[in-house]
């Protein structure tokens, strides 16, 4: 009995795109069950990947902006307008991501978020009144330093000095607003995780050591912060405690950086895509959904697009499948509210399952295809 089947995969982080990812599970399952009707769906939660996704959402066309990356060196950064809405999408990984650097070659404290001034001028000049900012993937952890001072922030020290690298925050003592009134532009940042700007569980403690910060470099990092949080709460024109909001630790703090210094408004990036992809409607029009990730564990459900997924069809009475390039213990014993959850790495190693993806992710799902019955046994369909 053939079904409809629909696919909704995020990226393989470092192997796959969600797209790619999309094509190899659709190729493995049809190969088990030629009859379905499968649907693609890629999807991102706020990282790499956001603007051409959403991009493709909305029917916008892709636009080209010199700036400079992380380490200010000129790069051409890809960003996205719809002319009719009126609509910027801007992925800021084009600009700051870690995957635009050499690996190694930068220490965090060398890297900032200013190359992000220089796309938002572009879009305001093309006429945007409107921002999808994704914000994952950075190689930053300036709080937005960067992208305040591009858009004409200014951070003074004691002696009335700009402060002009973010590991000095610590010596902030003035902020002054930019003195040319720019158009205004809604926007909205899409967050891939809830954590705070501060503490155990900021920024710089979590997600500093995969950017190159070592425990030593801790208390200057959040030395910095800290000072940047207590200032912006003291001198911003609207006095508000950004550092606390879910999200603002996102990206390295990039997630504070877009409310304090560019009126952004945060908000859940699976939410966003669910929104504009309508995946409530795509999923009661399926038999069954297939969503993947590079690895599934618990972090998976807590806002990311898996769990979102996941959440979704229990929700709607649909079953979904989990499909992953690893699966931590979390899932090892049972299948966390999946119908049925498998991955790479349950028939080869961790450098095999990195070395040969797609093939791999296509095997695991032709195999889990050829296993499917009916969905309308959900019990026994394994």
């Amino acid at each position: 009995m053939s079904q409809r089947v629909l696919i909704v995969p995020d990226k393989f982080k470092g192997t796959l795109t969600a797209a790619q990812a999309a094509t190899s599970i659709a190729t493995g399952w049809s190969l088990a069950r030629p009859s379905d009707v499968i649907t693609l769906l890629p999807m991102n939660d706020g990282g790499d990947g956001f603007g051409s996704i959403t991009a493709e959402l909305l029917g916008a066309q892709e636009q080209v902006v010199a700036t400079v990356d992380a380490a200010h060196r000129p790069c051409n950064a890809h960003w996205w307008f719809q002319s009719e809405t009126r609509t910027a999408i801007i992925e800021a990984a084009q600009v700051n991501g870690l995957a635009q650097l050499p690996k190694g070659e930068f220490h965090p404290f060398q890297l900032d978020t200013f190359g992000l001034g220089q796309v938002i001028c572009a879009a305001r000049a093309a006429g945007a009144i409107e921002c999808l900012i994704g914000i994952g993937g950075s190689a930053t952890n300036d709080g937005g330093f960067g992208l305040a001072r591009s858009l004409g922030w200014r951070f003074l020290d004691d002696d009335g000095h700009d402060i002009e690298h973010w590991k000095r925050l610590s010596s902030l003592v003035r902020l002054l607003p930019p003195t040319l009134a720019q158009r205004a532009l809604a926007i909205r940042v899409a967050v891939d995780v809830e954590n705070p700007l501060l503490g155990p569980q900021g920024c710089t403690r979590i997600y500093g050591p995969q950017k190159g910060l070592s425990p030593e470099d801790f208390p200057i990092a959040e030395g910095a912060l800290t000072r940047l949080a207590e200032i912006v709460s003291r001198d911003h024109p609207r006095a508000i405690p950004v550092d606390r909001l879910l999200g603002s630790g996102a990206a390295g703090g990039l997630g504070f950086g877009w409310v304090a210094f560019a009126g952004g408004t945060l908000t859940p990036g699976f939410d966003l895509f669910a929104s504009l992809a309508q995946l409530s409607d795509a999923i009661k029009s399926a038999d069954v959904v297939v969503t993947a990730e590079g690895r599934i564990d618990a972090s998976s459900m807590m806002g990311k697009g898996v769990g979102g997924v996941l959440g979704l069809c229990r929700s709607l009475g649909k079953p979904c499948v989990g499909l992953a390039g690893h699966r931590d213990s979390t899932f090892a014993s049972g299948s966390g509210g999946f119908l049925k959850i498998a991955a790479i790495t349950d028939t080869c190693d961790a450098a095999t399952a990195l070395a040969e993806a797609a093939p791999r992710l296509q095997q695991l799902a032709q195999s889990v295809a050829r296993s499917f019955d009916s969905v309308s046994d959900k019990k026994s369909g394994f």
